[in-house]
């Protein structure tokens, strides 16, 4: 006993496949924006002073002992 033809059957695959593509590109839209808010984000951190008037010796050590 068949409930459904294959046209009804092959009409809701066909649904279904159009929702999750829809739902791909806007997942794939918001992934672009996320990622141009995030660099827009990273460029706008400003550069570290220069350290080049500090002695050769500073930095090259880590102080263990409290």
């Amino acid at each position: 006993m068949e409930i459904m033809n294959n046209g009804v059957l092959d009409s809701l695959v066909n649904q279904t496949t159009s929702q999750e593509q829809r739902g791909v590109l806007v997942l794939k839209k918001a992934l672009d924006a996320q990622t141009q808010a995030a660099l827009s984000l990273i460029q706008g951190i400003p550069q570290p002073p220069s350290v080049s008037n500090l002695p050769p010796h500073l930095g090259q050590t880590v102080n263990t002992t409290a």
